[in-house]
């Protein structure tokens, strides 16, 4: 750091402001400290700055290990905002989100003397652990259970399946019907609430929940008992998968999309819109998750913030093709 210092010209305690995105340097100040840095190769020793502040560069994440689209998303998510905000992540990935798996898990980030921790928390046995967890811990939440004083941020998955119904109802079908995700998920949850409350809104009839997993597979076994429904013509999905086994159950019974059903799904999975047809779904924004996330985590480790903080990010509805009146 001095090295950089006597090359710039400023004092190292400028370096380190500079370093510390500290908003009292001048610009032109620390445009000559980054070309130091560049020019020298530079980079701070982490360790050595953990004991120094007492804090470490690095968030420790608790996750599922799965493939699932949105929990994959909601970590890439954080990393990418912990990154720009200097941080290296270390993730800590269990195999089920128990109390126990979850409590190893957070100790091995403690070891590592972790800043703060981030838990992708989408069922409801990760409750009662998180509960458990040391109060001085700086945690956040995602996707967590809402009736748990924690820090938490999430999609709002109710409002987001409330976008997808009405759009269905607005389309002129007489009603929906809904095959949701499985029943321990507050996603699921969630989308089914959003589904019966803009049904109801309507004064439409609410017809049987359809449980599945979240797999093409599960959406495809359930198709196909809509696909023999005449009166079905309208259809959301708890999320793109599926709805692309809606889709392909309905093709093989002769039922066409959207001409005969109407299909949306939710997460705008990169391969929404390349569907045959391109299916009409509801977007999270994942990247405001992912930011929040940080800023909530953040705030407790600078200030002491209150743990009951939450923040709650807005999907958008995605039209393309996949929706049309219902047949005369």
């Amino acid at each position: 750091m001095r090295d950089v210092a006597r090359l710039a010209g400023v004092s190292h305690q400028t370096v380190s402001r500079v370093l510390n995105g500290h908003p009292n340097v001048r610009e032109q100040t620390r445009l000559r400290v980054q070309a130091a840095i560049a020019e020298l190769r530079y980079r701070p020793n982490r360790a050595a700055r953990a004991l120094v502040t007492g804090r470490s560069q690095v968030m420790g994440v608790v996750a599922l290990n799965t493939i699932l689209y949105g929990p994959a998303s909601l970590l890439s998510a954080f990393e990418i905002a912990a990154a720009e905000a200097g941080f290296a992540v270390s993730v800590g990935n269990v195999r089920s989100l128990d109390r126990r798996s979850i409590a190893e898990a957070v100790e091995r980030h403690l070891a590592h003397r972790v800043a703060g921790i981030v838990v992708i928390a989408p069922v409801e046995s990760a409750g009662e652990a998180l509960e458990c967890l040391p109060t001085d811990v700086p945690l956040v939440t995602v996707d967590g259970d809402p009736r748990r004083l924690l820090p938490l941020v999430t999609v709002d998955q109710v409002e987001g399946a409330r976008q997808a119904t009405r759009h269905l109802l607005d389309a002129g079908h007489r009603t929906v019907w809904h095959i949701s995700g499985p029943a321990d998920w507050f996603d699921s949850a969630g989308r089914i609430e959003g589904w019966r409350s803009a049904l109801l809104a309507a004064g439409a009839e609410v017809p049987p929940v359809l449980q599945a997993d979240w797999s093409a597979a599960s959406g495809y076994r359930c198709g196909q008992m809509l696909a023999r429904m005449p009166a079905v013509t309208a259809v959301f999905a708890a999320n793109d998968h599926l709805a692309l086994g809606v889709v392909r159950a309905l093709h093989e019974h002769g039922r066409r999309v959207p001409a005969d059903v109407s299909v949306v799904g939710f997460d705008d999975v990169p391969e929404a819109g390349y569907f045959i047809p391109p299916l009409t779904t509801v977007r999270p924004d994942f990247g405001a998750v992912g930011t929040a996330s940080l800023s909530l985590l953040l705030e407790q480790i600078e200030s002491g913030a209150d743990r009951a903080l939450r923040h709650t990010i807005a999907p958008t509805l995605i039209v393309r093709d996949s929706v049309a009146a219902p047949p005369a």
